[in-house]
């Protein structure tokens, strides 16, 4: 059962400089920065004791204060969105038992249900060291290699994760899971994970969570129904915001 002690706390990482869209956590939405969109949404989740912006950039944390999100400064320096929740968890003091939520910062259509499916494991499973999400599809909407597969077990430990079709298939209409990029770590196992060097299966796939199977830290996949909605480019702007028009973000949910 849960641990009493147990924090859940939502961390949402905003650096500034994006090759493909400088100062996107910054993009007007219906209104309002991304960022706060985002927060907006994962404060819906009940299980969440707080939820703060992780930033890397004055004009974003200014903005954040403004608009009533609490926010803290991270180093410029850092390579991945793990390793600024990180130091966002070392300066906030959590607990090395709780566990902290990346919540992408470009999901301003984020379902806050799909932050309660990546809580759940912790809740019902001490053991559980870190969880992240994946919805079933076919092997034809997957096809891309900016599309990471993943395959898991029975008991939905991730057995690998690429950008080419696992498990191979012919046919297009066979069952597949696309891995959704959200993650939660207990902060034992993300300080692990980001003192672990760079893994040889990580090198060749580009893919971070890989250096963690291979030094043979477990992670829990849940499978969720919702589609992720991230924006990329400026372009997926207009896009994102007829999602969030729609009643419900009913089109926010896989057939």
């Amino acid at each position: 059962m849960e641990n009493k002690k147990t924090v859940f706390t939502g961390i949402i990482p905003a650096r500034f400089d994006s090759s493909r869209f400088p100062g996107k956590p910054l993009a007007t939405i219906l209104g309002k920065p991304m960022f706060w969109h985002v927060y907006n949404r994962a404060v819906q989740c009940k299980a969440l004791s707080a939820v703060y912006l992780a930033t890397d950039h004055e004009e974003i944390f200014d903005c954040a204060r403004k608009f009533g999100v609490p926010a803290v400064m991270t180093s410029k320096d850092h390579k991945s969105g793990s390793d600024r929740v990180l130091e966002a968890a070392r300066i906030l003091k959590l607990p090395d038992s709780s566990v902290a939520i990346n919540i992408q910062g470009d999901e301003p259509a984020l379902n806050p249900e799909m932050l309660d499916q990546l809580v759940l494991p912790f809740i019902s499973d001490p053991e559980v060291k870190i969880c992240t999400l994946a919805r079933a599809t076919t092997a034809d909407k997957v096809r891309s290699k900016n599309t990471v597969k993943v395959v898991f077990s029975k008991s939905n430990k991730a057995l690998y994760f690429s950008r080419n079709i696992i498990p191979y298939a012919s046919d297009d209409n066979y069952p597949c899971h696309v891995h959704v990029g959200l993650y939660a770590f207990r902060i034992k196992y993300l300080k692990i994970f980001s003192n672990l060097g760079q893994s040889r299966l990580e090198k060749i796939e580009q893919l971070e969570q890989l250096r963690i199977l291979e030094s043979d830290i477990p992670i829990h996949v849940v499978e969720t129904r919702y589609v992720s909605h991230g924006v990329d480019i400026p372009e997926d702007i207009n896009n994102v915001t007829k999602i969030m028009q729609e009643k419900n973000n009913e089109s926010n949910i896989s057939p």
